[in-house]
């Protein structure tokens, strides 16, 4: 199965495009990169993956400068399922789920 995220920008209701996110594996060594899209998704990581602790590295430098960076870090402990790890955005607060 998959790795998705989505970055929303929570003060304003909608999508943030253009976000580089990173995904590496805890060690820090990088298994894939991508910008979000128009509707601020980023699909079909992971395919292949071991199950293992992983983080997402967003570049939030210009989305909301005080916080230039976001780590997130999962344990992608069954690959057989899909795991969707969203970003709630704001200029002074960020949050996050497992989504589906």
């Amino acid at each position: 199965m998959t790795i998705s995220t989505h970055v929303l920008d929570a003060a304003r209701g909608r999508p943030f495009a253009g976000i580089a996110v990173s995904l590496r594996r805890r060690d820090g060594s990088e298994v894939a990169n991508a910008e979000t899209n128009t509707d601020g998704r980023i699909t079909g990581w992971g395919e292949g993956l071991e199950a293992g602790v992983y983080r997402l590295v967003f570049d939030t430098s210009e989305a909301a400068p005080f916080f230039p960076e976001v780590v997130l870090t999962f344990d992608y402990s069954d690959p057989a399922q899909h795991y969707h790890v969203p970003l709630l955005l704001s200029p002074f607060a960020y949050s996050t789920y497992r989504g589906s």
